[in-house]
């Protein structure tokens, strides 16, 4: 039998007079009324008295939900769901592995997505004292999204336009009438280049992911949102633009380059650095934290400095059982700030900071470099340097050093790995004693 059914509450209402009157799902077919059809809608049987019937709660929920999926086939699916869940199978909607369910499943999901889609894609503009916006949603979901509109803008006079069907909010309560084609939606307004100067501004162009931004921001909702006009735009101006951010130190002003003195022994880098400005960690109060140990040093380790509380106890002893005296070995950090001291360090700072540990490298020139931790690493090999694969391994610097990145102290205590740290420090002491001339280590590569 074919039974009409045009919205959630004709469906429950069929539903209900269905299963009172033992009609199995294969002996009906539903009919959604959004497509012409060769056959009229058959009655309903007559319902017999007594007949009541208990669903799970969240039954009814996911019901509501799929409800408002577009595919005709969805009533068909829900009562076939009732139906076992009424005979003899409760814990039905506990099986995500069936076939029903699973469907019931992802269309709640993508009517869920769809509803997010909305909220974040409709953009209204101003008619008169009103606001207007036109979104083209993948289901009917206008009913289910635009509470969400009255509780963010209880004090506005909006509309919100949708093939399907339109919703007026008037300060009290949602009046819904029918849909509103493409053609008849408002045209743009000055709001538009409001959107389009925050777009521009938030758009990093340095993080370009062109399918990931399709898959958030669908290209059919393009011609509702403002801002997707200037995108072609951003996309073609992004590699100056990141050419542009590269030349000044990943967004810094000026970079430690612009400081180096001319005379770039250690006595002289130290000197100059009281006087960096360029990414204004340091200053009155705050003056850079330069390296310590001997000049001569044939092992450096760059890290935090000073290293205190239980992770510099751990670093001392992993010293030890690797063979490494404390005392000949050079101590310093990416980035020339005290440890602790001031706002958090980021890439833009660690990046102007560079040149500092490059030029005090190459004024100790030791034969080999410890990293401590992946931003150490990244300040001495290069951004592109992957810590998680390549700790460990010994990598060839510019200067001839050869450098083993290792986990950071603090690090290791976390997870334990004590024994890993102190076989780093003692492949370092080997590179350290190998005679000048020696073949390099494993894996040479400079990533600079």
């Amino acid at each position: 039998m074919i039974v009409s059914a045009p919205d959630f509450a004709a469906w429950r209402t069929a539903a209900r007079v269905l299963l009172a009157a033992g009609v199995p799902p294969a002996d009906v077919l539903f009919d959604d009324g959004n497509a012409p059809g060769l056959f009229a809608a058959d009655e309903l049987p007559a319902a017999p008295e007594g007949g009541a019937f208990r669903v799970p709660r969240a039954f009814v929920a996911l019901a509501e939900s799929v409800a408002c999926h577009r595919d005709p086939r969805r009533w068909g699916h829900l009562y076939r769901a009732l139906w076992r869940l009424t005979h003899g199978e409760p814990h039905l909607l506990d099986l995500a592995t069936d076939d029903d369910v699973g469907w019931l499943l992802h269309a709640e999901k993508s009517v869920r997505r769809d509803v997010h889609k909305m909220h974040a894609f409709v953009r209204f503009r101003a008619v008169g004292e009103h606001f207007v916006a036109w979104h083209r949603p993948d289901h009917r979901i206008l009913r289910r999204a635009s509470p969400f509109f009255a509780r963010r803008f209880p004090e506005m006079r909006w509309s919100i336009l949708t093939p399907d069907e339109s919703v007026l909010w008037d300060g009290e309560g949602l009046q819904f009438g029918p849909g509103v084609p493409a053609k008849d939606a408002p045209a743009a307004d000055e709001l538009e280049g409001l959107w389009k100067t925050y777009y521009r501004a938030t758009f990093n162009p340095a993080r370009i992911k062109v399918r990931a931004m399709k898959k958030e921001l669908p290209v059919r909702h393009w011609a509702t949102l403002p801002e997707a006009a200037i995108i072609p735009d951003l996309l073609a101006e992004a590699p100056a633009r990141v050419a542009e951010m590269v030349a000044h130190q990943e967004g810094c002003a000026r970079s430690a380059a612009d400081f180096l003195p001319a005379a770039r022994d250690l006595d002289g880098l130290r000197a100059a650095a009281r006087g960096c400005s360029a990414c204004g960690l340091c200053g009155p109060g705050s003056p850079p934290a330069f390296g310590e140990g001997p000049a001569g040093a044939r092992v450096v380790l760059v890290g935090d400095r000073p290293l205190a509380g239980a992770a510099g106890a751990l670093l001392d002893a992993a010293l030890d059982e690797a063979g490494l005296d404390r005392a000949a070995v050079y101590r310093t950090q990416a980035v020339k700030r005290a440890a602790g001291d001031g706002p958090r360090v980021g890439p833009r700072e660690a990046a102007s900071c560079r040149p500092w540990l490059l030029a005090e490298l190459a004024a100790i020139r030791p034969a080999a470099v410890v990293c401590l931790g992946p931003a150490a690493a990244r300040a001495v090999l290069g951004p592109l340097f992957r810590f998680a694969e390549r700790r460990g391994e010994v990598v060839a610097a510019a200067g001839g050093a050869n450098v083993v990145a290792t986990l950071h102290p603090a690090a290791a205590l976390r997870a334990g790995k004590r024994a890993e740290l102190i076989a780093h420090l003692a492949l370092a002491r080997g590179l350290a004693e190998r005679p000048p001339g020696t073949p390099e280590g494993p894996r040479p590569a400079s990533l600079d």
